[in-house]
């Protein structure tokens, strides 16, 4: 289920009439950078979620 090549086609022409031909590289570049660092922010959180979950369980087998 993704998108076909007639609805990119008109999503595009709508982005250019929109936005105009001069503002999308501007805007796809923005976009890369807030998508960059959105993946880095939760590859941090998920990165942090593992240590604690090994401490958790070494507690619970101490006990």
């Amino acid at each position: 289920m993704g998108i076909s090549a007639g609805t990119a086609v008109i999503l595009g022409v709508v982005a250019i009439l929109i936005f105009g031909p001069k503002k999308l590289p501007e805007l796809g570049k923005a976009m890369g950078s807030t998508l960059r660092e959105f993946k880095h922010a939760t590859k941090g959180l998920a990165d942090d979620d593992e240590p604690n979950k090994v401490s958790e369980t070494k507690k619970i087998e101490d006990k």
